[in-house]
């Protein structure tokens, strides 16, 4: 249930999401929602158009374990983590063809309440492997071979609390030699370790002791000042990069059973949603004198109520999942742009022009990015369904479209010919 969701077409001038992610292609996929956080690739060259039965597939592979994550590609291996047997695993494919790499345990399978296997998508900066499982095990990972490098427990080492009982669901965020998490403890609201041995640096404390939500951190650099942005149990806060000083707080957005999707940050404004009959909200950030910050609502819509299936911000607007509807709406004033059904509830990204939606029931549609109206430019089937809701989001990486549905991974080649 990650959902966990987004972005600004053509890096519209991006939150300066500095991660190293050294080595890694501009085309791979090296974390949660893509080389920026932001669900957008950068690729160009991909097909307009699909066949009716929809682009041709690779490869296939199946056996992989339960689970909901989202897949990571980079440096010509795809790395996820599932559930097998009684253990939570790391592994890792090989970009060509599928093939495993490695199979890594991180810890017995976890005793959260909905108990189905992981949600993080690994993050891969350099020859390392970041992720976070279910029953809070930070775990770093050598990329090449899947050693255990170093590993910390949010719950142990943080006195960690989610906000309700579905298990930690977060991706890890590196910036520069910074890892961030999201313990949610009563003193450790978010953490930032050493990126090289897991060794504290800061713990952020939020005033009202949110637990942990289910969503992914982001950076941006605004008005001078880096901070991380997390939508958490109760809302969705700034803090101050540099020492783990609390900045600001933007509430309306949350409800109290589960905040997914990653929050979007663009040029001094940010926008958060989440389902549950909730709704999204733009809030204004303001730099106070103190070198705290004012986050003033602009508007709320209970037009992108998205539960996890993410939103990406594409030319001043925002698409994404609306109550079981494909949305289009305007970033800056929250004007609904159009609202379709034909898609139905699903999950996000955006590569070349098009948004590439995946129908938690199986269907796969590509759409027009355009404001103006709803254009499918091809849908398919997925094929050997699972028979559970297909939760993880499709990545798009070097030419090829990935679909992950528990144990199944179908690669799809999009490139023009």
């Amino acid at each position: 249930m990650h959902r966990g969701s987004r972005s600004y077409s053509m890096l519209l001038a991006l939150p300066a999401l500095a991660f190293t992610l050294a080595a890694a292609v501009a085309a791979d996929w090296p974390q949660w929602q893509g080389p920026d956080r932001t669900g957008i690739s950068k690729e160009t060259g991909l097909l307009k158009t699909w066949p009716k039965d929809g682009p041709p597939l690779a490869w296939k592979v199946k056996g992989l374990g339960g689970g909901y994550t989202t897949p990571s590609v980079a440096q010509g291996r795809i790395y996820g983590m599932s559930y097998k047997g009684n253990e939570e695993v790391v592994w890792a494919l090989n970009e060509a063809d599928g093939k495993e790499l490695w199979n890594t345990k991180i810890a017995a399978k976890g005793q959260a309440g909905y108990n189905e296997g992981s949600r993080c998508s690994p993050t891969v900066d350099g020859d390392r492997v970041y992720v976070l499982g279910i029953s809070s095990d930070v775990v770093c990972l050598d990329a090449a071979s899947g050693k255990i490098l170093w590993q910390k427990n949010l719950k142990k080492d943080y006195a960690g609390k989610m906000m309700s009982g579905w298990g930690y669901s977060e991706s890890p965020l590196v910036d520069g030699d910074k890892l961030i998490v999201t313990p949610g403890g009563k003193d450790a609201s978010l953490v930032a370790l050493n990126k090289k041995d897991g060794e504290l640096l800061w713990k952020a404390q939020v005033p009202q002791g949110d637990g942990a939500g289910y969503s992914s951190v982001i950076a941006a650099d605004v008005q001078g000042t880096r901070q991380y942005i997390q939508f958490m149990g109760r809302g969705v806060v700034g803090i101050a990069a540099a020492d783990g000083k609390f900045l600001w707080r933007y509430d309306k957005p949350h409800n109290t059973t589960a905040n997914i999707s990653t929050p979007i940050y663009h040029d001094g404004h940010v926008f958060a949603g989440s389902g549950y009959g909730t709704g999204g909200g733009l809030a204004k950030l303001t730099k106070q004198a103190t070198g705290d910050f004012k986050a003033d609502e602009v508007y709320f819509t209970k037009q992108m109520q998205n539960h996890h299936g993410g939103m990406v911000l594409v030319d001043g607007h925002i698409y994404g999942n609306n109550q079981g509807q494909l949305a289009c709406i305007n970033f800056l004033t929250g004007e609904v742009k159009w609202n379709e059904r034909k898609p139905g509830k699903g999950s996000i990204a955006f590569a070349d022009g098009h948004i590439y939606y995946r129908n938690e029931g199986g269907p796969i549609v590509l759409v027009e990015a355009n404001p103006k109206e709803y254009v499918e430019k091809g849908r398919f089937t997925q094929p050997d369904r699972s028979g559970k809701s297909a939760w993880p989001h499709p990545v798009i990486a070097n030419g090829k479209l990935y679909i992950l549905d528990q144990d199944l991974l179908l690669c799809y080649d999009i490139k023009q010919k």
